[in-house]
């Protein structure tokens, strides 16, 4: 019996992971090969020859779900884990982290979309703290000639003006340049929707001299058209005379002109801007033109510097990221929607000739697409309905799967929104700057061949793990709950030499009666 203990002590190995020991047999190991405990022997840095044991400075939490899937095959997540730091210890295992189980997988892959959304987070670039120097001439190209102490009069202008307009947190003066930006916009969008009133445009008369009854001329007034009061005109002079002043400094001090250009709301700025210098060329020379109005469609363009305000709000970033994000599910919702239009625009074109209807309104199917669109979109205008009861019946169906199929992606567009905004204000809350860990690496011990002994110092001393002498009171020293007899070697050194005296007794047992049994 005592043989059949001392065989299968033999078979067992002992891991001690960050402090907390695990047992198991050699042949678990080996269920997974070519893995880092699949290839454990006794010449291993970490291998303790006096406590019989290897050490891991690991995760013990991970390690515990890392050893059941030895012995089990089946690999868990545990929940009080980060998921980047279970991938970390997976891949210093060995072990692959798609064998995760998949009731595990959902929880596990979590982390990989909060990295993605802290990754479109960092393109927002929704930061409000000013940016350090070395930042700044990192992001300019500077970096070089920061270190060295020789930036140009231009170098450090230039990331000034730069956070100047385009970055409204950086400074005072900053929020003061983004509080003008923003009140030429809304002047500048009032403006463009006032003069298009009638109480603000003035009459353009003309005198017309015309025949009367008796053969005599007369003149008379006619108002041929109206025109917007002149204060409007130099209102837009005035603002457009600051926006171009604004893309002119944002273009000379950005550090990548490319990225500039290509930027969609700078590609909104510009287009804008040129659309006031465009619309006084047509005034000056295409004013004769028969429908020359026409041409004044192309300044709705101006509309379109309200995107300008999403650099002085964060809400209206994440407003735009996600509608972006929600690309997939609008599409879906379109698809329905228009699938849903032209199924009910056939449906109740037919089911209204079914009956006699002489005040029919359907008389086409595209007028019942326009009928369906408004039907599904719950509007309702009224300038059409069905008058039959299969037409009614038609328009009730038609009615619910309108509301169905807006309602289906609303809330996964909110949870969206909800996901981007929690993690901005979380961000926000983090300290700026942290603390540094340094990586150190472990001491280890010299290696050692299988079944070579613990080495010695001077003097023939054993020297443990951590270069102290076994059973000192060193960094190397022994816990008192194993190392029985330690005392006694302390004050006999003559013993200390002695490989049995290193054994202990427990181990000397074991080795007499292998002998008694075996013959050795």
């Amino acid at each position: 019996m005592n043989l059949l203990n001392m065989m299968d002590a033999e078979n067992r190995v002992v891991l001690n992971v960050g402090g907390i020991r695990h047992e198991t047999y050699k042949a678990t190991l080996k269920k997974i090969p070519a893995t880092r405990l699949s290839r454990l022997t006794e010449a291993l840095g970490n291998y303790d020859p006096v406590l019989n044991e290897y050490f891991f400075d690991r995760h013990p939490g991970v390690f515990a779900q890392v050893l059941n899937y030895y012995r089990t095959g089946k690999l868990h997540y545990p929940t009080d884990v980060c998921g980047p730091l279970f991938e970390e210890e997976l891949e210093f295992w060995g072990l692959d982290a798609n064998q995760v189980e998949p009731c595990c997988w959902m929880t596990y892959t979590q982390h990989r979309d909060t990295q993605e959304t802290l990754a479109v987070l960092d393109r927002l670039d929704l930061d409000t703290e000013k940016p350090s120097d070395e930042e700044m001439a990192r992001k300019f190209g500077f970096e070089e000639a920061y270190f060295k102490g020789r930036l140009s009069w231009w170098q450090k202008t230039k990331p000034q003006l730069w956070s100047l307009f385009d970055e409204p947190y950086s400074s005072n003066s900053a929020k003061i340049i983004g509080v003008v930006s923003v009140f030429f916009i809304c002047i500048s969008i009032l403006s463009f929707c006032l003069k298009t009133h009638p109480d603000m445009r003035v009459p353009v008369i003309h005198n017309i001299t015309v025949r009367t009854t008796h053969n005599t001329s007369a003149w008379t007034l006619d108002k041929t058209q109206t025109n917007a009061h002149d204060a409007f005109f130099y209102i837009e002079c005035l603002c457009n005379a600051w926006f171009t002043f604004e893309i002119l400094m944002r273009f000379i001090s950005s550090p990548r002109k490319c990225e500039f250009i290509k930027a969609s709301v700078n590609v909104i700025d510009y287009i804008a801007t040129l659309s006031f210098y465009i619309d006084l060329l047509l005034q000056k020379f295409a004013s004769h033109l028969e429908n020359a109005d026409i041409l004044e469609f192309f300044s709705i363009i101006r509309i379109m510097r309200l995107f300008k305000l999403t650099r002085h709000s964060s809400g209206l970033k994440i407003l735009m990221q996600t509608f972006r994000a929600s690309a997939k599910e609008l599409t879906l919702l379109v698809f329905f929607l228009v699938l849903g239009i032209v199924i009910f625009a056939s449906l109740v074109y037919y089911a209204e000739r079914i009956q006699a209807n002489p005040h029919n309104d359907f008389n086409s199917i595209p007028l019942g697409l326009w009928w369906a669109l408004v039907t599904m979109t719950t509007v309702g205008y009224g300038d059409m309905a069905p008058k039959t009861y299969v037409g009614m019946f038609v328009g009730a169906l038609c009615a619910l799967a309108g509301v169905l199929t807006i309602a289906l992606p609303v809330p996964v567009i909110v949870s969206n929104f909800a996901m981007y905004y929690s993690h901005t204000q979380a961000r926000a809350k983090l300290p700026k700057k942290r603390r540094r860990v340094l990586p150190v690496e472990q001491p280890r011990g010299p290696m050692r061949l299988p079944g070579q002994g613990p080495p010695s110092g001077p003097g023939g001393t054993p020297v443990g793990p951590c270069g102290g002498p076994v059973g000192g009171g060193g960094g190397g020293g022994i816990p008192s709950s194993v190392s029985s007899g330690n005392m006694n070697r302390r004050m006999n050194p003559a013993k200390a030499n002695n490989p049995k005296e290193m054994m202990g007794p427990k181990m000397e047992n074991e080795k007499n009666i292998k002998r008694n049994f075996l013959g050795v």
